[in-house]
């Protein structure tokens, strides 16, 4: 299953924490970060106005996350520990899941405690038979799939708000 590192994070910093964390780069089939979702902000516009910064959870952060991953949406389950985030992607009509919770927010489709309990949680991302209480809730078969932009420039973006 390809997997994609999307952070609000500057490229340096991501490095540094990922050293940390012992997590190899290489681990990911690609790396979304600040410089990725601002490309304009390091171009040479000529212009004296100001370009607006591009993070999470703006709706036009994560879509330039899923254009520069060559994600699926539909197709593509989006984890993150903040609930406006979740939010923000449960809005484009991403399968979402809050890590670091016990419980799932209102937008959350999953609550997973840590990473390493994805597989537990949501068996089904693996192609694994679910073996689930009747107090869980079903979960439809996920994957995350290479796609092109046509798929990207499909998603009808409607206005909504995001509380979290």
């Amino acid at each position: 299953m390809p997997a994609q590192l999307f952070t609000n994070s500057d490229r340096a910093h991501m490095e540094r924490a990922l050293e940390r964390l012992g997590v190899d780069e290489a681990a990911f089939d690609a790396v979304v970060c600040f410089e990725t979702m601002n490309p304009h902000l390091f171009g040479d516009d000529g212009g004296d106005r100001r370009p607006a910064v591009v993070l999470k959870p703006a709706v036009d952060a994560i879509v330039a996350g899923l254009r520069a991953a060559g994600s699926n949406p539909r197709r593509t389950l989006f984890l993150d520990d903040s609930e406006r985030n979740i939010a923000a992607g449960k809005a484009l009509g991403l399968r979402t899941a809050l890590v670091g919770k016990r419980a799932r927010s209102k937008e959350a489709d999953y609550a997973v405690e840590s990473i390493g309990a994805l597989r537990r949680a949501i068996p089904e991302i693996w192609g694994e038979a679910a073996e689930r209480s009747s107090d869980k809730l079903p979960v439809p078969a996920v994957s995350v799939v290479r796609s092109t932009t046509s798929d990207l420039d499909s998603i009808i973006i409607q206005p909504t708000s995001i509380h979290a």
